[in-house]
């Protein structure tokens, strides 16, 4: 009786090592931005009651989900900042678009409603420079006639970590102002001249709504999320839209992904009397030549899903989603691109 107890407890052991081996295998890990992190989480709530299969996805912002994807830690990186042909080539990697979203100054200002401050690039630019201290400093009551700004002091509020937010944003002001170039420039993480640090667009959405005063900037997602108190931008064309997924659409409308090498593409500051100005793609970061076949292929293979089943959760959340055409041509370039042994890990049956 010892010895039949003793073999059924193997079997059952060799099934439970085999359901876990078959549970780890169902399961995709990514790391990465956090701009389109609350999507990405009802993506995959949606691909795991369709497929059971789940993704482990660790919104630690663009910066480091480029470290994380460079490193091999995770199946794929995420990213708002796009990386330059070269640099894709320096490390083997692919990037695609997922959605477009717009990035929001948010706001802590008593007795100012949400949606009238109006703010110009250039003023922006002066505020995270530190040259504008005070919310009625004449360059801003300028722009706010009818609108009574206290004498209150500024607070600024950026993000702390490697990010693809604060890449749109530095890449906006930088387009707007001569003096935020030369002396901060571009990029994911810069020398911030004035303000206290958050991580992620959870910590930055935290700061100022914690603290009066203050300015920083985030997803819309994360405006919307936390009824959050935002300013408006001044278009390319001079008028004030408000930020909406149709005005990101507007700012996308002549996106051309075709003549996008590398699909690395920027559509800040476009042309368009509705085009919200900090407006850009977000990105997913996968190895051309893929070690493990089976992994490369779920991850196009949920991201293909989502392409096709996604688009209600990206309107839900205020993200603009991509034209099908678009879609395709992604499609058509995770054949061409994403290989093992010289194979497409993945043919999508949708194109």
């Amino acid at each position: 009786m010892m010895k039949l107890l003793s073999a059924a407890a193997a079997v059952a052991l060799l099934a439970a090592t085999a359901f876990a081996s078959q549970a780890s295998a169902e399961t995709m890990t990514g790391a990465g931005a956090t701009f389109p992190a609350p999507l990405y989480a009802k993506w995959a709530e949606g691909y795991k009651r369709a497929t059971g299969i789940s993704l482990n996805y660790q919104a630690i912002g663009s910066g480091g989900g480029i470290k994380q994807i460079q490193a091999k830690t995770v199946d794929f990186g995420a990213s708002d900042k796009p990386l330059t042909q070269d640099v894709l080539d320096q490390y083997g990697l692919f990037q695609f678009p997922t959605v477009i979203g717009g990035v929001v100054p948010m706001i802590n200002l008593p007795g100012v409603p949400t949606g009238k401050l109006k703010l110009t690039g250039a003023v922006l630019a002066d505020i995270f420079l530190g040259k504008i201290t005070m919310w009625n400093d004449p360059a801003i009551t300028k722009l706010n006639a009818g609108i009574a700004l206290a004498p209150m002091p500024i607070t600024v509020v950026h993000r702390s970590d490697g990010s693809g937010t604060s890449f749109l944003f530095t890449s906006y002001l930088s387009m707007k102002s001569g003096e935020w170039k030369q002396k901060v420039g571009a990029n994911d993480a810069v020398d911030w001249p004035t303000g206290v640090g958050g991580k992620g667009n959870d910590g930055v959405s935290a700061l100022v709504k914690q603290t009066a005063g203050s300015i920083g900037y985030v997803e819309y997602a994360y405006v919307m999320k936390t009824a959050a108190n935002y300013a408006l931008l001044q278009s390319h064309d001079g008028t004030w839209p408000q930020p909406t997924a149709a005005a990101f659409g507007a700012a996308t409308a002549g996106a051309d992904w075709t003549k996008a090498p590398g699909n690395y593409l920027l559509v800040l500051d476009q042309p368009g009397a509705n085009a919200w100005p900090i407006t850009g793609a977000t990105f997913i970061l996968v190895y051309k030549n893929q070690a493990n076949a089976a992994k490369g292929a779920n991850v196009l293979k949920f991201f293909d899903w989502a392409y096709k089943n996604g688009d209600f959760n990206a309107k839900d959340l205020y993200y603009v989603t991509l034209p099908p055409a678009v879609k395709n041509l992604m499609r058509q370039e995770w054949a061409q691109n994403v290989k093992a042994n010289g194979q497409p890990v993945y043919v999508s049956p949708n194109k």
